[in-house]
């Protein structure tokens, strides 16, 4: 089953419409408290990534990292043969918070209910990436440890290598990008 999955979602043309649900899943979350916790973290972290980033890289981050969370997930249930919803809204705040992190690893963080209890914004990506891992490889279901690590790892290496490889190397792309358009729109393409 899973090799048949594979193969359709690799060589089916019409495999575009499997992206859709990525990106939407991006905003996707299992339960009311799931999304308010998630707007918290994001609320908490949102001032230091646009002031890291600038308001259009976050977004284009923060999209990215919802597809790339959730392809993560769908990877690892595929491997373990869990068939569930997978959410990429938790990976893409993961990879906010991870960007933050390894950024300013020496902020001082608090949780909600013990605010009196500090820590430092490194020790706390260390935490969550083992808790998260430990997750993964005992098969938890707590939360989607898989979209987790695959966001923390994606905000880890944005900050540390995507900004000077993607960013600051993006009007070629852009460029190209239309150009594509515009030729495919000529021809009578969408």
């Amino acid at each position: 089953m899973r090799r048949v999955m594979f193969t359709y979602f690799t060589s089916n043309p019409s495999s575009k419409a499997l992206c859709s649900p990525m990106l939407l899943s991006t905003f996707s979350h299992f339960s009311l408290f799931h999304m308010a916790a998630n707007m918290y973290v994001l609320w908490s972290f949102s001032s230091s990534i646009v002031s890291l980033l600038g308001c259009e890289q976050f977004i284009a981050v923060y999209l990215s990292a919802g597809v790339i969370s959730t392809f993560v997930s769908y990877v690892a249930k595929m491997a373990t043969g869990r068939f569930e919803p997978s959410l990429g809204a938790s990976g893409a705040i993961m990879t906010v918070l991870a960007a933050v992190c390894t950024k300013i690893p020496e902020a001082k963080l608090a949780i909600i209910f013990l605010p009196m209890v500090t820590f430092t914004a490194g020790s706390a990506l260390k935490a969550i990436i083992a808790f998260d891992t430990a997750g993964l490889a005992l098969g938890w279901r707590l939360f989607d440890h898989a979209a987790h690590l695959g966001g923390a790892l994606f905000g880890m290496w944005y900050v540390t290598y995507g900004h000077e490889l993607i960013w600051k190397n993006r009007e070629p792309l852009v460029k190209a990008w239309h150009e594509m358009r515009t030729k495919n729109t000529g021809k009578g393409g969408g």
